[in-house]
């Protein structure tokens, strides 16, 4: 493009290219924490209807840090039942059993929630415009060049990634391209994105031969399961229920060759399939019952089922891909679907996993592009970035290869002893419960997860997410759950099990540990940029009771609020509370120091005299003041 066509120039900290749920999740991040972001996309307006629809477990969580949480519940449908149907003695279907959707004994929400994708991404965007930050839209990169600069490659103030934007729709009198200066680049653009192709970044994996239709629509029907999320093996093809928002229905349908593929070209065909033939397959698997719809559909698509993970998520820490852009299913080359790329991951399996990976991608990235832009940790936090989610990624593609066999596998019959049987699906359902609910996400020891002291809180896993757990306030005995304490403010969260705090030899030694900690050499004043509590939050936990306690008691350091110090004891009714160093692994007398990532996953643990080792933990990624 000739420069002289260029009208515009800018600077910016993060330039995000792509508005999906891992692009608006990142900008809304980086907008609460004040950073200098632009975030652009080529649609000309939000996703409206359909796409991928399912909120996890873990997912909540997150949401909730980030005070997103109450609006999601509002708004959308919770699943808490999972039927299953296999095919009856009479030739149809007969519902076999019943189960919890969500198998994760931690999950602070043991379900899930569904609601369309554009309802979701509108969570973000208005948070978002509170903090200042809009969409850019219609608007598509046409180049994207990084700098072969050490010197500012290696300097975080550098603005060494140039990207030429093209604007579909300019204002009058305005030239149509923009180059942009970055620091850092987030390529959040879908499972055909335009910044990985860029960078010559390959997305390795394969191509299953299982197509699947999907059908948004309000059903009339006598099925009894209709708003359970219900897996259906018939002898006509498997199909999932997935019930949103509302009185709406997803149901995803498995087809066969000749249903869709053009058997001259060998590629799918979408002229031969449409919402009411799509339909009409499924009634052939909801046999005895009767399913079908006298409203409008609302929304509905193909695809194939592909299973692929990008060979590396940034280059030289600068630019960044995310979402689907770095792990996807992705439809076959030249195959006639609809699907839009951020409709992401196993939706027939596990209600939009796709979405939810790529929603946590971003999660995990936010924080430590801030932490970076603002001087407080070294270049290289970043590299833990695609050390933690591309592992993430390619385990979710495993267990999709396991799963997505077994649902679009026929079931064992009497004919065919080879089939699937009811007790491997549900096995699978249940074992994989863990990792699908995004409850069970554990990150490897790096820079920013040291698991040596993992015996002091023997069930707080380190590199697992914050346990949630009910606490009550030792200034009032008001109930918190710990996660509602640890708000995605960009903070590392101490936290200070001070044991029996009433006990005298116990109170010396929590008392030893606030003066150590207060000491210049320590991290809390090293690494604090001359404000630690911007950087550190403490919290204090004690396991005495309410009758026993004086929040004043305890040092100064970890009191800096009178609401920063909780009680692991029951509220004033006997309701909640109680039983928290309990579930923790950690010793009720002595206590213990817990670090939590700003990212709501736990760092590092040690005991209350180990305190260096807290330090060299911070000093191996983070920036003392100068």
């Amino acid at each position: 493009m000739p420069l002289a066509a260029v009208t515009r120039e800018s600077a910016v900290d993060v330039l995000i290219i792509g508005a999906g749920p891992a692009g608006v999740m990142c900008a809304n991040a980086l907008a609460m924490a004040g950073v200098n972001v632009r975030i652009v996309d080529q649609r000309p307006a939000k996703v409206a209807a359909g796409q991928a629809d399912g909120i996890q477990p873990r997912t909540i969580e997150v949401l909730h840090s980030y005070g997103l949480g109450e609006r999601l519940l509002r708004e959308g449908n919770q699943m808490h039942m999972a039927a299953f149907y296999n095919p009856s003695p009479s030739g149809g279907i007969e519902r076999t059993s019943r189960a919890a959707d969500v198998t994760a004994p931690t999950a602070r929400y043991p379900f899930e929630v569904t609601l369309h994708q554009g309802a979701i991404e509108a969570i973000f965007l208005d948070s978002m415009k509170a903090h200042g930050v809009v969409v850019e839209r219609p608007i598509v990169p046409t180049s994207i060049q990084l700098s072969q600069s050490e010197d500012e490659l290696e300097n975080p103030n550098a603005h060494p990634v140039t990207v030429i934007l093209k604007h579909l729709d300019p204002p009058e009198h305005q030239g149509d391209s923009e180059i942009v200066k970055a620091k850092f680049v987030v390529g959040a653009d879908g499972a055909h994105s335009w910044v990985r192709k860029s960078l010559g970044i390959s997305m390795d994996g394969e191509q299953t031969d299982y197509i699947w239709g999907v059908v948004d629509m309000v059903p009339d029907t006598d099925f009894p399961d209709i708003r359970c999320k219900c897996a259906v093996h018939s002898n006509n093809g498997s199909c999932m229920i997935i019930p949103r928002e509302g009185d709406l229905v997803r149901l995803y349908i498995q087809l066969s060759d000749r249903d869709v593929v053009d058997p001259t070209t060998g590629r799918v065909d979408k002229s031969k399939m449409g919402p009411e033939k799509l339909l009409a397959v499924a009634q052939k698997s909801f046999k005895p019952f009767d399913i079908s719809t006298s409203g409008q559909i609302d929304w509905w698509t193909l695809y194939i089922i592909g299973q692929r993970v990008a060979s590396k998520f940034s280059v030289n820490e600068r630019v960044f891909i995310a979402g689907d852009a770095c792990h996807t299913h992705s439809p076959k080359a030249g195959a006639l679907i609809v699907l839009r790329p951020s409709q992401g991951f196993v939706l027939i399996t596990t209600a939009g996993q796709g979405m939810n990976a790529s929603m946590n991608d971003t999660h995990n990235l936010a924080w430590k592009l801030t932490h970076v832009l603002r001087g407080w940790a070294d270049l290289s936090l970043l590299k833990t970035y695609e050390f933690e989610r591309r592992k993430y990624a390619q385990d979710l593609i495993n267990f999709d290869k396991k799963f997505s066999k077994l649902f679009s596998g026929k079931p064992r019959t009497h004919e065919n002893q080879d089939g699937v049987t009811h007790e491997e699906f549900l096995e699978a359902f249940q074992t994989f419960g863990l990792f699908t609910s995004g409850i069970g996400v554990h990150y490897e020891p790096s820079a920013i997860t040291h698991n040596q002291h993992q015996s002091y809180a023997s069930k707080l896993i380190v590199g697992e997410r914050m346990v949630p757990h009910d606490f009550i306030r030792a200034a009032d005995a008001r109930p918190y759950n710990i996660q509602d304490v640890l708000p995605s403010d960009t903070r590392f969260k101490i936290l200070v099990f001070v044991g029996n705090s009433v006990d005298p030899v116990q109170a010396a030694r929590v008392q030893a540990l606030a003066e150590e900690m207060d000491r210049p050499s320590s991290f809390y004043h090293r690494f604090g940029q001359g404000q630690p509590s911007t950087v550190f939050d403490i919290l204090s936990i004690s396991s005495a009771k309410k009758q026993d306690v004086n929040y004043t008691d305890l040092p100064r350091l970890f009191r800096q609020h009178w609401s920063k110090v909780l009680l692991d004891d029951t509220d004033m009714y006997a309701r909640v509370g109680g039983g928290g160093y309990e579930a923790y692994g950690i010793e009720p007398q002595r206590g213990a120091i817990v670090v939590v990532r700003p990212d709501g996953y736990v760092g590092m643990v040690a005991p209350l005299e180990r305190l260096k080792d807290v330090d060299a933990y911070f000093d191996s990624f983070m920036v003392a003041r100068s």
